[in-house]
């Protein structure tokens, strides 16, 4: 890997590359090595008010909200040709720092150029202003830019979770500061490239990387009108307050806890061998994983031998050898964290049917094998809490209102799957999970058309699809003179 990609000594902000106020520096650490791979500088308060002050002069004297939609377009659009030219470099980055299997790094990166391109096209048609009359009576509603936006992002998918709130943020006329993870910094530089090659204006976009001092100076601060998060439902809450306190707009996607209900009719061994798979993306670290698949209770045994045989055999290994399916954990405490809830199978009463311990032939690196949990009660911790690693469970269920209790009974609504060997009682089951999204018989929505967000602890609004463009703009009514009224277009209601 370049040394030019993974060592990095400045900031991004009002469009150049700034030497930090200090000078401590954040070591990245492989995963897979544990070795150092690369540098980032140890943002300050200082920095993230000097990135802050970059994007409120950004917006409210620079040209970017002030361009027509059209324009705006014009520049996401060669900013989604650089991602998509330079998707194999950031999926490079994303393998070292991250620790993501090389065989799926691209796919996961390789989402984030559509994302600046379907808003592209999103805001060349959408309206921006709307006229509304009544009799003698007619208003203006506009639909103006939030402001300046504090972004947030998590380790486990930084830039394309970036992505998914700097290009809509960017299309409304907003300006960002954008804080990456201090443990997978160094993917978004690659962005902050591609955005100042594609002529986004000085100010408008800033990356300031930094630890939780930091990211909650980005909330608190004066600056900034909208706080964008995606992270741990604990850190959501602390966000929540703390821009409640402003009455700051915020949009919070969190944790989740999603379960697969895999009906009577449904081939029961082989959806539930194909979930574990699908479950063991990214090693397990992806908010919408299915971590409890529902089984009914006659078929639970076959059911667990098949997702048993399925982990056991899922490739875990080097994230650079093409083989590898399941990667090492992001940090070391997060595989202490993954096997403290593997080890409360003596106190819950749960077992573990496959998996469970470190790879013995991957001496170094943060690995934790696939694991499979049986005999598992959705009152359990491990059915309740989010685990964030490769860990699923099965629980059987008595029929669908019992699946159905059984999903439902979370804190977390994010996502679901149903199974059915009819498409109309799976949609007729889909229809009553309180979820953001649902996937029925394998149907893929298709992101990023369509919102993606959660109910319940799982967050707040929603990313993607014209909802995600509704998170950064705020309607504005004027009322319009009637001499005036006669020469703008709209039709009586």
């Amino acid at each position: 890997m370049k040394e030019r990609l993974m060592y990095r000594r400045e900031f991004y902000i009002g469009g150049e590359w700034v030497k930090p106020a200090g000078t401590e520096v954040l070591k990245v650490v492989s995963p897979s090595s544990e070795e150092v791979v690369g540098e980032v500088p140890v943002a300050t308060v200082a920095d993230m008010d000097r990135a802050v002050a970059a994007a409120r002069a950004a917006f409210d004297e620079g040209p970017w909200p002030r361009m027509t939609p059209a324009e705006r377009a014009n520049v996401l659009a060669r900013a989604a040709e650089l991602l998509r030219e330079g998707n194999p470099e950031i999926a490079g980055v994303l393998v070292e720092e991250m620790g993501v299997a090389g065989s799926q790094a691209p796919l996961q990166t390789g989402t984030i150029a559509p994302v600046f391109a379907y808003y592209a096209d999103l805001v060349r048609t959408y309206e921006f202003d709307r006229v509304e009359r009544s009799g003698d009576h007619v208003g203006l509603v506009v639909s103006d830019p939030v402001g300046v936006v504090g972004a947030i992002v998590p380790w486990n998918a930084p830039v394309t979770l970036a992505a998914w709130k700097v290009a809509p943020a960017l299309a409304a006329g907003c300006t960002v500061v954008l804080k990456p993870p201090p443990e997978s910094p160094l993917s978004n530089y690659l962005l902050a490239e591609a955005l100042h090659e594609a002529g986004v204006p000085a100010g408008v976009f800033n990356v300031v990387p930094g630890d939780r001092e930091v990211g909650e100076h980005l909330v608190t601060h004066p600056g900034t009108d909208k706080i964008a998060f995606t992270g741990s439902t604990a850190a959501g809450k602390r966000i929540m307050s703390l821009c409640g306190n402003q009455v700051k707009r915020v949009s919070l996607e969190l944790g989740g806890k999603s379960a697969a209900l895999v009906l009577d009719d449904a081939d029961v061994e082989t959806i539930t061998a194909h979930m574990v798979r699908a479950s063991m993306h990214n090693s397990g670290q992806v908010c919408a994983a299915v971590t409890r698949i529902l089984v009914p209770r006659k078929r639970y045994a076959e059911a667990l031998e098949a997702g048993a045989a399925m982990a056991a055999k899922i490739p875990v290994g080097d994230p650079h050898d093409p083989s590898t399916v399941v990667g090492p954990l992001v940090a070391e405490r997060q595989r202490a964290r993954v096997e403290g809830y593997i080890g409360l199978a003596a106190e819950e009463g749960f077992k573990v049917v496959v998996g469970g311990g470190r790879p013995s032939h991957l001496p170094r690196g943060w690995y934790v094998e696939p694991t499979i949990l049986g005999d598992v009660d959705n009152s359990m911790r491990v059915a309740q809490e989010e685990i964030f690693g490769p860990v699923v469970s099965l629980i059987p269920h008595d029929g669908d209102e019992d699946a159905v209790r059984i999903a439902n009974d979370s804190r977390y609504g994010l996502f679901s799957t149903v199974w059915s060997g009819d498409d109309a009682r799976g949609m007729a089951i889909a229809r009553r999970l309180r979820t953001g999204g649902t996937v029925v018989n394998g149907g893929i929505p298709p992101q990023p058309y369509v919102p993606f967000g959660g109910f319940k602890e799982s967050g707040l609004g929603r990313e993607l699809g014209v909802e995600g463009l509704h998170q950064y703009l705020e309607p504005h009514t004027i009322g319009v003179p009637a001499a005036f009224a006669a020469t703008m277009k709209g039709e009586a209601r």
